[in-house]
């Protein structure tokens, strides 16, 4: 998923997840979603930079319905199978703002991941985008995926963000045993963020 051009506003997330949303409800579609990506910590209030707007969905059909809606939009992506991600996947582009909609058809067992398995329709938070209230995945998910693609301008705002606003160190913590995260990584996020715990954060060590 790209992160070409030049970084998006808050403004450009909650305009352009406003006016997909408006052309789907205007199909009369309804189908469960979720925001992912660098545009759900942008919708959380993290300072970052952000390429893209990520919708997982849970079906393939769904992504149809999606594309469909979005058919007087340009389409840069027409909904196909990725083998290698194991995604269906489509993009679009909004006024300048790529969307991008997929399936992640991975199955794991743990609810930590971001994209795949139960994590994403479980862990996740309402906030308004316009006239709709939209559902965003959890910052500690977040987190997780940038820490394990070691991407520091995305990882240190979101340390900060939940330094300051407050987490839930065991979602973190299953999110981070989800990865694998290597050790060193573990103390960074441990070191960063035990003073705002309600309990002791152990030495950070890697699930056998």
């Amino acid at each position: 998923m790209g992160d070409g051009g030049s970084p998006l506003r808050l403004a450009d997330v909650v305009t352009t997840l406003d006016t997909a949303l408006t052309a789907l409800r205007a199909v009369d579609a309804g189908f469960d979603y979720r925001v992912g990506g660098t545009g759900a910590a942008l919708l959380q209030g993290v300072r970052l930079p952000a390429g893209d707007i990520d919708l997982l969905v849970a079906r393939r059909e769904d992504v149809d319905t999606f594309s469909a809606a979005l058919s007087s939009f340009p389409c840069l992506h027409p909904a196909s199978w990725l083998p290698e991600s194991s995604q269906y996947f489509a993009r679009y582009e909004i006024d300048g703002v790529k969307l991008e909609i997929s399936t992640v058809e991975r199955q794991v067992d743990s609810d930590g991941l971001e994209c795949a398995g139960p994590g994403p329709w479980k862990h996740y938070v309402v906030i308004m985008c316009g006239s709709h209230r939209v559902p965003v995945v959890r910052l500690e998910l977040r987190l997780a995926t940038e820490l394990l693609r070691d991407r520091p301008d995305r990882y240190e705002p979101l340390l900060d963000h939940l330094g300051a606003h407050g987490f839930d160190p065991d979602l973190l913590r299953t999110a981070m045993n989800a990865h694998r995260l290597p050790v060193e990584r573990r103390r960074l996020v441990r070191d960063r963020l035990a003073r705002f715990s309600t309990e002791p954060e152990p030495e950070p060590e890697l699930e056998p």
